[in-house]
């Protein structure tokens, strides 16, 4: 765990810097690796540290820098526009964000943070700055970084999941680069069942990254089969929806699934905490997705009723089978397909990375059991595969998928 204590800025609206961030304030190092477990903040508090070099220099540019634009739309660039709602009186002293361009401007410095993704090497030669901060850092090229870095004349700050050695951890060691490791355990902010939950991840590959934050090798993913699409086709041979309740602390996860050419495509049109019925059925309308057969998890069934009465008409709980044997089931059918994923789908895409079998502790050998952990937006789209593409039929009106 980190130690430190907050910092305030010298600003009299008493924004607060987490540990995390007063480490990285108070660092002499130009390059600063931010390695850590999952919900330990360190995005969060990178974040509140670049407004408060907004808010004290004249004139800077601040460059956050994604692996593409839905991952910016939905993380730093979102997280953002938390931060600033939750603080009125930094608010104010920024222009209201520009959403087309993604970036922010403080009124009395003139200095602009922006949120950028970079195609290639040749892409990222464009433009200098004074301070980048590079966000989920392995999902970006060496020689992106690269150019990039040598265009920063400040501070750099590079964050990520240790889920394997890359790049930054060949920067460790050398002169003006420093590491800082934290977890869940530094983030002030998580509820005591959040903190709970991450504690009780039972692969031990799995723990080491997620709740320590130590570099692993996370092997043995369950879905291997699939890529990433730009966007959904206009027309399917089917198409369905499929989704998986949440609240407080799993996201409900919400895709639009569709057949073409013996392929599946999927879009993400959800996923997040804290949704009620109402409002998942008003998101399915707002999608314009009212119109799919919907499969949910049938162990919701008085959630499954709301949402059919609020006007989401074609809606029916998965058949799941027992146990593992249900779970094996769907994930054995949605293996057997090329799976296209659209760049938008965030959440699908991480839980891709995180989604594995289980480990024999004795052995260290994987076992035929996935475990029950980053699985919502998988669980999701294996109702569709059980309700729809098993062989033979299992509902009415459905088709096999050797057919279509």
């Amino acid at each position: 765990m980190m130690e430190g204590s907050q910092e305030k800025t010298k600003h009299s609206c008493e924004f607060k810097l987490s540990r995390i961030a007063g480490a990285n304030y108070h660092s002499k190092a130009k390059v600063n690796i931010n390695q850590g477990g999952t919900s330990s903040g360190k995005t969060y508090s990178l974040l509140m540290l670049l407004l408060v070099y907004a808010m004290t220099e004249k004139m800077v540019i601040i460059t956050v820098c994604g692996q593409d634009i839905p991952n910016l739309k939905k993380g730093a660039w979102r997280d953002i526009k938390r931060i600033l709602a939750s603080y009125p009186d930094v608010a104010a002293r920024f222009a209201k964000p520009n959403e087309s361009e993604r970036t922010l401007t403080c009124i009395e410095t003139m200095s602009i943070i922006e949120f950028s993704s970079f195609s290639d090497e040749q892409d990222a030669r464009s433009g200098k700055r004074d301070y980048l901060f590079v966000n989920e850092a392995n999902g970006i090229p060496y020689e992106i970084y690269w150019q990039l870095a040598i265009r920063t004349s400040k501070k750099i700050f590079i964050d990520f999941n240790p889920t394997a050695h890359f790049w930054a951890h060949d920067l460790i060691g050398k002169d003006n680069v420093v590491r800082f490791i934290s977890d869940h355990r530094d983030n002030e902010y998580l509820t005591d069942e959040q903190h709970k939950e991450i504690e009780s991840i039972e692969d031990p590959e799995l723990f080491k990254v997620y709740a320590r934050g130590e570099t692993g090798q996370i092997r043995g993913t369950i879905f291997n089969n699939w890529v990433i699409a730009d966007e959904m086709p206009t027309t399917f041979h089917r198409e369905w929806g499929g989704g998986d309740f949440g609240f407080t602390n799993d996201p409900t996860a919400m895709y639009h699934v569709g057949l073409v050419d013996g392929e599946l495509w999927v879009d993400e049109l959800c996923y997040e905490t804290g949704l009620t019925n109402p409002e998942i059925a008003q998101r399915i309308k707002d999608e314009k997705m009212e119109h799919l057969h919907w499969v949910f998890d049938s162990a919701e069934q008085k959630s499954i009723t709301e949402l059919r009465n609020l006007g989401i008409r074609n809606i029916e709980g998965a058949n799941k089978g027992s146990g593992d044997e249900g779970i094996n089931n769907g994930i054995a059918t949605l293996k057997r397909y090329k799976i296209h994923i659209t760049r938008r789908s965030v959440g699908l895409r991480k839980e891709a990375e995180k989604y594995v079998w289980k480990v024999n502790k004795l052995t260290g050998e994987t076992t035929n059991k996935p475990i029950d952990a980053f699985n919502h937006g998988w669980d999701a789209i294996r109702y569709v595969a059980l309700n729809y593409l098993q062989t033979p039929n299992i509902k009415k009106g459905a088709r096999r998928a050797a057919m279509i």
